[in-house]
């Protein structure tokens, strides 16, 4: 057991901060008040003069997938041999001892939900992971968070010699995909335990039932304007769920983007204009998006911009107008509600995983330190 005491608590539910103590048993919240009573031999961390946060939520990254500081040969988030790859799953590439990982949660950057690239149409799924582990199962909080589906450059650039060379074939091959995962589920269920009127088994449609079912959502990475209303319309047409990845012509488009209620994730935003639909990036998107309503979340797409920096890029967003309490739950507990973990993750509140950052100032700040990070009640070294 451990107590944090007498830290300003920045919860990420109520806007005011406000001084107390948060206790801490087998890994979760137990209870969080002023003067909080604690038994002989309980950790006390005390926190006086020092602000309390929830751990750092990262909806959109790579982390583990893409190796630190070795190359392409240790790059596994893009399958580059089949434009339609559902039945991948994220799990299966991370690598837990990767050193972005250590560098991530020293930052305060607790939970990540990472998963295959951009490459593909459809890519596989997003796994939730706590940035502490050396058993990526040990490390998960949710897996087959969502299905990664892609539109705009990417996809038409790495295919554009063998299968996709236009928007237009990109959203046909998706639509393709899920009529058959659409008639192929029918056919299952009309078979009922009759297996010889059962489909031939396809594991890329068994993988997209539960997009078809609305049990995930599609994950759609999308830049520019047009892409992300083709991603709105082909969920429409399905009656799927989606959350929208990137956003980057939001602020071109926010009131049809509030009209449609849908989670947002925006970034990464700290890097150059590599390609021709990032032309229109700014860093007022996110505010201008929250402003209207918008369910926001700021992303690092890590390595695109390295994983610490996930609360550096929530300062930069502020920086261009947008609201301090709403940019801090966009790295908390939007991007936990974006991934479905928000029961375990995301603020302080009791019930829930003990994930604490303490620092000695706002961490939006390049010279807030980082003094305290527990990950699941557990305190792992700050080494800076």
């Amino acid at each position: 057991m451990l107590c944090v005491k007498n830290g300003t608590i920045h919860d990420a539910i109520h806007e005011e901060a406000y001084v107390g103590d948060i206790l801490v048993e087998n890994g979760k919240i137990k209870a969080i008040g002023e003067d909080l009573e604690t038994e002989a031999g309980v950790r006390v961390v005390d926190a006086s003069g020092l602000h309390v946060y929830p751990g750092f939520v990262e909806v959109h990254g790579h982390i583990g997938l893409d190796g630190y500081g070795i190359g392409y040969e240790g790059m596994d988030y893009n399958e580059l041999n089949d434009i339609v790859s559902p039945q991948l799953r994220g799990i299966d590439g991370v690598k837990p001892l990767d050193a972005a990982f250590p560098k991530a949660a020293e930052a305060g950057v607790t939970c990540v939900c990472v998963g295959p690239g951009s490459a593909n149409v459809l890519g596989g799924t997003f796994v939730a992971i706590k940035t502490v582990g050396r058993r990526v199962e040990d490390m998960v909080v949710r897996d087959n968070v969502a299905m990664k589906c892609a539109f705009g450059e990417n996809p038409k650039r790495v295919y554009r010699e063998k299968k996709d060379s236009s928007r237009m074939s990109t959203a046909a091959l998706l639509r393709e995909m899920l009529f058959k995962t659409r008639e192929y589920l029918e056919k299952k269920e009309a078979a009922g335990d009759d297996p010889s009127k059962k489909p031939a088994f396809d594991m890329k449609l068994e993988a997209l039932i539960p997009v078809i079912k609305g049990e995930i959502p599609l994950k759609a990475h999308a830049h520019a304007a047009e892409d992300l209303f083709t991603a709105l319309r082909i969920a429409r047409e399905f009656g799927v769920k989606i959350t929208l990845e990137h956003v980057t012509e939001g602020h071109l488009i926010v009131e049809e983007l509030a009209k449609e209620n849908v989670p947002l994730a925006v970034g990464p935003t700290l890097t150059s204009t590599s390609k021709y639909e990032l032309r229109n990036k700014s860093w007022t998107t996110p505010g201008l998006l929250a402003a209207a309503g918008c369910q926001v979340s700021i992303i690092t797409d890590s390595p695109v911009i390295p994983q610490e920096y996930l609360p550096l890029c929530a300062g930069l967003a502020v920086q261009a107008g947008m609201d301090p309490f709403a940019a801090l739950q966009a790295i908390t507990i939007n991007p936990a509600r974006h991934a479905g973990i928000a029961d375990r993750v995301g603020s302080l509140e009791a019930g829930k995983d003990a994930d604490l950052v303490i620092t000695d100032g706002c961490p939006f700040e390049v010279s807030t330190k980082v003094k305290h990070v527990l990950i699941d009640g557990k305190e792992i070294t700050v080494t800076k």
